[in-house]
């Protein structure tokens, strides 16, 4: 089981921890990224960006890279409907890693700097819209089971 909000890793992308709101209403996840760039390797689309993984603090900052595995037309929280580049990243969450789409998008005006959608947790948690950080605390270290 997990709360409505929890504190997850995004350890490809370099990010030990983020805040991220469990949204069972939306299917996608998203997270926030700024200094979008795309690029060219191998013959791949790649994005280079940069995350504040904490919320109202500018000054922690994550440069990642990831190959983008599509681009989707998704509507945000205001209902308007927004192209957005598509990744894939493992996320650890409730002592578990697994890999999740992830949609990079500015979310700096939203209370949460990562969105969890369902097709994130279907399957693997219950969430309980009563409670928060079940998985555990920001920071606090746990036995990691890689699930595929």
């Amino acid at each position: 089981m997990i709360g409505w909000r929890e504190w997850v890793g995004l350890p490809d992308l370099g990010v030990s921890a983020v805040k991220a709101k469990v949204d069972t209403g939306a299917r996608s996840s998203a997270l926030h990224v700024f200094d979008l760039q795309l690029f060219t390797r191998r013959g791949r689309r790649w994005a280079r960006f940069k995350v504040h993984p904490l919320q109202r603090n500018r000054r922690s900052e994550v440069k990642a890279e990831a190959p983008v595995v599509d681009e989707r037309k998704v509507r945000n929280s205001g209902g308007a409907v927004e192209k957005r580049l598509v990744i894939v990243a493992d996320i650890i969450l409730g002592g578990s890693r697994w890999p999740i789409e992830l949609t990079l998008t500015n979310r700096d005006a939203m209370g949460f700097r990562m969105l969890l959608g369902r097709a994130a947790v279907r399957g693997r948690f219950l969430v309980h819209p009563g409670r928060s950080y079940i998985a555990g605390k920001r920071g606090k270290r746990q036995p990691i089971r890689t699930v595929r």
